[in-house]
């Protein structure tokens, strides 16, 4: 930590900048008018205090661990301060305190008195310790409820605003393409509407609450070769359109959101980071974003380092802010000596410059850091970041997202259990509960002797609470990686002995090889980590009752498993009450609801390959020996009630192309038990000028129903929600019959209905309707 410095008692240089009253970009204008070369680099900059202490968050990042001081990175001002909270334990006063502290030091640096912007990471939680660990955004997908989403980001938000920050580094809205990928589970899922509801829902939440959200990563990052980190963008320009931009496009042209970050990839040679395409003409220009575009870490420098195209770090900083960044996190490089150097010798325009200070001072407006009254020891108001409204929320997340996906012998939900067998590595493990950017997994290996900071029991403790007249014997059989398995044995002893056997396996997130999930922990093949496979066959070949619970940040092949088991059940990383969430289903008292954001891989399903794509991706036989159809489509999930969906027919059987049509069907609860339901619209186009997915989800949404109980859905269909990008590149609504099915899965049969379309190919963009409205009616 820096020395204590003593703060300038001088008032800070006072105008129109500070007038409430008058409009944010005349204020950040009036600012800006008056400023020196200086201090507008300033803004354009940030820093990470502590930041040696942080661990690895990204690659050769040692190449980069030279940073200024923070006394030298806050002369004449500074744009943002880096992860106050988020670097090592703090508890919520003491990382208050010392955010005031760091904020009063970078007023007093400059003459404006213009505090800094706070950002930290948010996508499973306020990334401090102590606060509640909500699940990862692969749970959120499956539980396919955009309002418990906003819920929960406002929650976050308001944790965040009440000690004094301002940026929050999520939602994460690319859209999975190959489960290898290290991070899919930071991903809402495989189809770009679901991805864009949640999405959406997460960035009104946050910003409700008074914080910037920030999408990430712009674009195509979950497109990569191989599905290795960072690698090339291995997408055509319609695939980009069509599947990558669309829940960033809603989230800017709905949402509002107030922050964009590039992603690390090239597409087509050009990295994302110096893409001004794709920064100015495609966000600014065409979606019309007027908020901040940040650097993802180090992504600045990467264009020199990683991608060589720039010469040099000037020419990196220069290209990046050429493109569209505005600023450089998570501490100024590029943006400081080697962009003055360029702006002094002419080899950056001053207008360049301009542009993005203006954006940086407008934000800072809009968050009242310019206004008078404004003052760094202002937040005071009592915290407790992991209150009981956070976790009833965290709960109900948890809850919702478990899928049941098979249970053919009915033998969940367990009645009055007297042994209980829980096998597994992960079942005894409250880290295995959580993804690789919460607090747990991302900071606390580098202090090993810190406590959790939060109740969260493991799946072991919450089946003996759930069950607390059973006797509850645990053996973990082998662990999460590795090749021993000299304890298998011992675990299939113990489940032979058991009346019933909770079967545990998955990952254990971590970053950058450190764990079997999270950034930089890519995987080649779908098969469980280390000897869980081996552990799996062993103890379904012992026989007995046995259900098998996948907790894991991705799907696996495990197929063949659940066709053994007598029951399975796939949970994504769910959060500090998880466990809870999971052993209630177990019991029966929570009902399961979630549904897959992403199919679970048939035995020998290649990669890359998701639901959505046309007919010659799917099984075609006598094409290819590959067979891709999933073990469990998307959007599959059963429940402990049953329901049908019958009766789909439209209001009009022929519309224009520039229309709207009503899809209604029949939605009832035939088994004898209160559920919820969740219809899914889908939309087949059979005869395009492109080729067109077999399905496309366009509407969803979640139905409670009694038993016995019947509603009618009806699901707003515009044809802006047929569009697709044509071979002009451009948008268009195409006349022709499609299809329109409501199912309980991408693989369900479902209710169909065939209505045409009218008309000549109409043009449509980034205005155009990107949501079907869905009502419940009384039958």
């Amino acid at each position: 930590m820096d020395d204590p410095v003593t703060i300038s008692e001088e008032r800070p240089t006072t105008g129109l900048w500070n007038d409430p009253s008058l409009p944010a970009s005349v204020r950040a204008q009036a600012l800006l008018d008056v400023m020196t070369v200086e201090e507008k680099i300033g803004q354009l900059g940030s820093t990470w205090p502590d930041h040696d202490e942080s661990g690895d968050v990204a690659p050769m990042q040692d190449s980069f661990r030279g940073a200024d001081s923070f006394e030298r990175a806050v002369v004449d001002g500074l744009g943002q301060l880096t992860r106050v909270f988020g670097t090592a334990p703090v508890d919520p006063e003491a990382g208050r305190a010392r955010l005031a502290a760091l904020q009063a030091r970078v007023v007093a640096a400059n003459r404006f008195g213009i505090p800094a912007v706070a950002h930290e990471e948010c996508l499973t939680g306020f990334f401090t310790w102590q606060a509640t660990l909500y699940p990862t955004p692969l749970a959120w997908g499956a539980t396919w409820n955009p309002e418990l989403v906003r819920r929960m980001a406002m929650a976050i938000g308001a944790d965040m605003a009440a000690v004094g920050v301002h940026q929050g580094l999520a939602p994460v809205l690319d859209v999975v393409r190959d489960y290898r990928w290290g991070r899919v589970e930071e991903t809402i899922g495989e189809d770009p509407y679901l991805v864009s509801e949640l999405g959406l829902a997460y960035v009104r939440g946050l910003q409700s609450s008074g914080v910037v959200a920030t999408l990430k990563h712009f674009a195509g990052y979950s497109v990569s070769r191989a599905a290795r980190n960072h690698a090339p963008a291995a997408l055509g320009p319609r695939e980009l359109a069509d599947v990558i931009l669309p829940p960033f496009e809603k989230a800017v042209v709905v949402g509002g959101v107030r922050s964009v970050m590039n992603a690390y990839n090239d597409i087509d040679g050009v990295p994302c980071g110096a893409d001004e395409t794709l920064l100015t003409q495609l966000l600014r220009d065409t979606w019309g974003f007027e908020g901040t575009v940040v650097s993802d870490y180090w992504a600045v420098a990467f264009l020199d380092s990683m991608h060589h195209v720039a010469a040099d770090i000037a020419g990196a900083a220069h290209a990046a802010l050429h493109a569209g960044i505005d600023v450089e996190l998570p501490h100024t490089h590029g943006y400081g000596d080697p962009l003055r150097a360029r702006l002094a010798d002419g080899g950056t325009s001053v207008d360049l410059l301009d542009r993005a200070v203006l954006r940086v001072l407008t934000q800072k407006a809009e968050l009242g850091l310019l206004d008078p009254d404004w003052h760094p020891g202002q937040y005071t108001a009592p915290v407790d970041f992991d209150s009981p409204g956070n976790r009833e929320v965290a709960r109900s997340l948890a809850e919702e997202s478990v899928v049941l996906l098979d249970n053919p012998s009915d033998v969940l939900p367990v009645a009055a259990p007297r042994t209980i067998a829980v096998i597994g590595p992960v079942a005894d493990d409250a880290r295995c509960l959580f993804g690789c950017y919460s607090f747990p997994n991302h900071v606390l290996p580098h202090h090993p002797d810190t406590p959790l900071g939060v109740d969260a029991p493991t799946v072991l403790d919450a089946i003996r609470q759930e069950f607390p007249d059973a006797v509850v014997r645990h053996q973990a059989g082998c662990a999460v990686t590795g090749d021993d398995r000299s304890a298998i044995a011992a675990a299939v002893t113990a489940a032979s002995a058991a009346d019933l056997t909770i079967l545990v396996v998955g990952d254990r997130s971590g970053m950058f090889g450190e764990g079997t999930s999270g950034e930089g922990c890519d995987v080649s093949v779908l098969t469980l980590p280390g000897v869980q496979d081996d552990l799996v066959d062993a103890v379904l070949e012992a026989g007995g009752r046995t259900v098998l619970v996948v907790l894991s940040g991705r799907p696996y092949a495990i197929g063949r498993h659940a066709r053994k088991a007598g029951a399975t059940v796939q949970v994504f990383f769910p959060g500090e009450e998880g466990a809870a969430a999971v052993a209630g289903v177990l019991s029966g008292r929570v009902n399961p609801s979630g549904h897959l954001p992403v199919q679970i891989p048939g035995d020998t399903a290649g990669q890359p390959g998701t639901y959505l794509a046309p007919p010659l991706a799917l099984k075609s036989d006598g094409v290819s020996n590959i067979d891709p159809t999933p073990a469990f489509p998307f959007g599959h999930g059963l429940s402990y009630t049953t329901f049908t969906i019958e009766d789909a027919h439209a209001d009009e059987e022929t519309f224009a192309v520039d229309g709207a049509v009503t899809v209604r069907a029949t939605v009832s609860n035939t088994g004898d038990r209160a559920g919820t339901s969740v219809p899914q619209l889908y939309l087949t186009d059979p005869v395009a000028s492109v080729t067109r997915p077999v399905r496309q989800l366009i509407g969803f949404t979640r139905l409670d129903l009694a038993p016995g109980e019947t509603r009618v859905v009806e699901f707003e269909v515009h044809t802006d929600m047929t569009s697709f990008t044509g071979r002009d590149q451009t948008r268009r609504v195409e006349p022709g019959s499609i299809t329109l099915t409501v199912a309980q899965s991408a693989g369900d049969p479902g209710s169909a209905v065939q209505v045409r379309l009218e008309g000549t190919p109409r043009t449509v963009d980034h205005t155009r309707t990107m949501t079907t409205a869905v009502t419940v009616r009384q039958r």
